[in-house]
């Protein structure tokens, strides 16, 4: 009797688990998670019904384009729910999940994309070295670079044969460029995090020269060549690299914005962390006019980077020295008009300090030495503006719906 009672004990837990699988396997779950579960199911469900990935893939595309990457990443999982494989929809996720600074999700998506394709579609190996530092990025950035040149060879050869290829819509076409700024993206470790590492200079030097190789236009290449000559004390070599890669696109991107002229005037232009290097060369070659272009445009495409209103700030200031010392130099009193042009450039300077130092407090960076120079600066200007016309942009905190809001949201921009 007794062991018939023990036997009867262990088969309560195999009811259980018939239970959990006719419920879906949420038995454990509080009836409020699970009708979240079940609606979201059945939001999915619909979805597949009434759109196809590639419509949703469309969708989630467009709010890229309109910098929307929270509605994005909604239909891009939409997509990734109804085709889990989608390689299009996992690489479109992992630059989204990039955007929206969820580092973690990028890399497990894009993980993903390799495990599923790993000798197809360069872009997700250069996500990964985008989010990864040192060796470990110069790894994913080589096997990126490995998969460009394989493809480019195979369209050479479809184009000696006269063939038209097979190539999917959805699939990556590379170019020569591609290759060029890969090439860029090692030089650029080589230059910073692994400087210190053995033979790291001739590395360097090895990934730009096959940069201009590829794209001898790519003024990014010109402008780390300008960076590494700098670094071996060139600096009148560096300073004509330098030059050349500024000349390569600031005039046209000038003319562009003169005259609000969109699209292909920008497309060479260089990143946007690489024209703040530009910058800091420009000021170190005392190319200062220049510099202020360039800096005039980041703070056009970007007012919360406190660097660069930092470096905005620090080239007013060496104008106005320069200026200064210039009259004294020569000796003589000075004149009206070059006391007013002293004055903008010391209230620029000091405009641009102040929003610095202002934008330095509320992001909680962690440039100390920055922000000393700064106050530095600001001390011998005169101090801080007491009032600013305009501050730098605030950006409201996000608060993300609920799952449920989420459904319902999908559906009706589906509609429209």
């Amino acid at each position: 009797m007794g062991g018939q009672a023990k036997s009867k004990k262990k088969n309560k837990p195999k009811k259980k688990d018939s239970r959990q699988n006719r419920d879906g396997g949420f038995v454990d779950l509080s009836p409020q998670e699970r009708m979240r579960v079940r609606m979201h199911e059945k939001a999915k469900k619909k979805t597949a019904e009434k759109y196809s990935v590639q419509q949703l893939l469309e969708k989630t595309q467009e709010y890229m384009d309109s910098f929307d990457f929270e509605m994005a990443s909604l239909f891009c999982q939409r997509a990734l729910d109804v085709d889990s494989n989608n390689l299009q929809a996992l690489d479109l996720l992992g630059n989204i999940c990039s955007e929206l600074g969820d580092m973690e999700k990028a890399k497990s998506v894009f993980l993903r994309a390799i495990d599923l394709s790993p000798d197809v579609g360069h872009s997700k190996y250069m996500y990964l070295g985008q989010i990864h530092t040192g060796l470990e990025a110069v790894d994913y950035y080589t096997s990126g670079i490995q998969v460009l040149l394989s493809a480019l060879g195979k369209q050479d050869a479809m184009a000696q044969d006269g063939a038209t290829g097979t190539t999917e819509e959805k699939d990556e076409v590379p170019s020569t460029k591609d290759v060029s700024v890969a090439y860029c993206s090692l030089a650029e470790i080589y230059l910073t995090d692994l400087c210190m590492e053995e033979g790291a200079a001739d590395k360097c030097r090895e990934f730009i020269e096959k940069a201009l190789q590829y794209h001898h236009d790519n003024p990014e290449a010109h402008q780390l060549m300008a960076s590494y000559l700098f670094s071996t004390e060139r600096n009148q070599e560096g300073k004509e690299y330098l030059l050349k890669s500024v000349g390569m696109w600031l005039p046209a991107y000038k003319q562009s914005v003169a005259s609000s002229a969109t699209e292909e005037e920008g497309n060479e232009i260089p990143p946007y962390e690489s024209r703040i290097t530009t910058a800091k060369l420009l000021i170190e070659s005392e190319e200062y006019e220049m510099a202020v272009d360039v800096l005039e445009g980041l703070l056009e495409e970007d007012d919360e980077v406190v660097q660069v209103w930092y470096l905005s700030g620090w080239v007013c200031y060496l104008q106005w020295e320069k200026a200064k010392q210039q009259q004294e130099t020569e000796g003589r009193e000075a004149t009206e008009d070059e006391t007013e042009e002293w004055k903008a450039l010391q209230d620029a300077a000091r405009s641009y300090l102040t929003n610095a130092k202002k934008l330095f407090t509320k992001l909680q960076c962690d440039d100390q030495p920055m922000l000393e120079h700064a106050e530095q600066l600001l001390g011998e200007l005169g101090g801080e503006m007491e009032a600013e016309d305009e501050d730098p942009a605030v950006v409201d905190d996000f608060e993300p719906c609920s799952d449920d809001e989420d459904d319902d949201t999908a559906e009706d921009a589906m509609e429209h």
